[in-house]
């Protein structure tokens, strides 16, 4: 009888060690097919492809921009960050967005020229896209499947923000309320990581 439940439980340890590499080697495949943040390209408000590889080993804070919001004053805060952080490898980027309260009426020159004036925006602005829906960007589409908000994943309003780590995989996600300054501990922690 003893021989009879240590070859079970021999049997057993094996399969299970088994199963176990069979699961991790699974979980490192799925990670490397997995798409990351430099998969995508995107238009820059100047009609320019932006492949988005160029900014591997960056820190991305990614944001949905309007010019006639309640937090439009967050431009400042995010060029503050951007004037700060840049050389050290932060990316702050803006991405016109158009489907809250149509809160962003303008062409990407017109809302150049007005972050330009107001807040002198001088990070990277994007072609105005849609972050919901059907024919919501890539990169949004990506971005909200990484890190969904609270109880849905939808874009909820304007000044959406999310901190890209290096690896263009590890994502955080921030409330429109949450002030861009807020996020300088975390921009610091994603900085310092390789």
């Amino acid at each position: 009888m003893k021989k009879v439940t240590f070859l079970l439980s021999l049997l057993f340890y094996i399969f299970f060690v088994q199963f176990s590499i069979a699961q991790s080697n699974n979980a490192k495949k799925n990670k490397v097919m997995e798409k990351v943040i430099f998969d995508f390209t995107a238009k820059s408000n100047k009609g320019q492809d932006i492949d988005f590889a160029k900014y591997k080993g960056k820190v991305l804070l990614i944001v949905n921009t309007a010019s006639k919001c309640g937090f439009t004053p967050q431009y400042k805060e995010l060029e503050e960050l951007n004037k700060k952080y840049a050389d050290k490898g932060l990316v702050v980027i803006g991405f016109p967005c158009d489907q809250f309260g149509h809160q962003e009426p303008g062409t990407d020159s017109e809302i150049e020229n007005f972050c330009q004036v107001n807040f002198g925006v001088t990070f990277q602005l994007m072609s105005k896209i849609n972050v919901n829906g059907d024919d919501a960007h890539p990169i949004y589409k990506f971005l909200k499947k990484k890190a969904s908000g609270f109880i849905v994943s939808a874009i909820k309003w304007n000044f959406t923000k999310f901190l890209v780590a290096k690896d263009g995989y590890t994502i955080k996600r921030y409330a429109p309320t949450t002030t861009p300054k807020s996020l300088e501990k975390d921009i610091e922690e994603f900085l310092k990581k390789n």
